[in-house]
């Protein structure tokens, strides 16, 4: 993606990825200080991620644990400011440990300068997959 890539475009790119399971190349959209937030984790998991080499860290095991299969309801929302969209998305697929059925509704403030990710600020439902094998981030808070 080139610095020229508008934020919505990148993160379209980005959704492709995470269904072909290609992290290394999701994690190549990320700025070197790339800030990933989840406000509503829950005790034991990470809040924050600060910097690119953190969120490769968070990110390695993700297909070994949740499989996504489809997002059938994505629309993105362009701010005032230019670099930043919010946006309204599912994520469908299944929980590799359990394979039980994975179905997450997500909305997500996404931040883009040089056509990389500086801040992504995810309002996840971690209660969804609460004590299941999609635990795959650890507890270093």
């Amino acid at each position: 993606m080139s610095a020229s890539t508008a934020p919505a475009d990148l993160y379209r790119h980005g959704l492709r990825l995470l269904l072909d399971k290609d992290i290394p190349a999701w994690v190549d959209l990320w700025d070197e200080n790339g800030i990933f937030e989840f406000p509503f984790a829950p005790e034991g998991r990470p809040n924050r991620l600060e910097g690119k080499a953190a969120v490769a860290d968070y990110m390695r095991g993700y297909p070994d644990h949740i499989d996504l299969h489809d997002f059938p309801y994505v629309e993105i929302h362009q701010t005032t400011a230019p670099e930043t969209i919010v946006v309204e998305m599912r994520g469908v697929g299944r929980l590799v440990g359990t394979d039980s059925p994975f179905d997450m509704s997500y909305i997500a403030v996404v931040t883009v300068k040089n056509g990389l990710i500086t801040r992504y600020r995810d309002y996840w439902n971690p209660l969804a997959v609460q004590n299941t094998a999609a635990d795959f981030a650890g507890s270093n808070r």
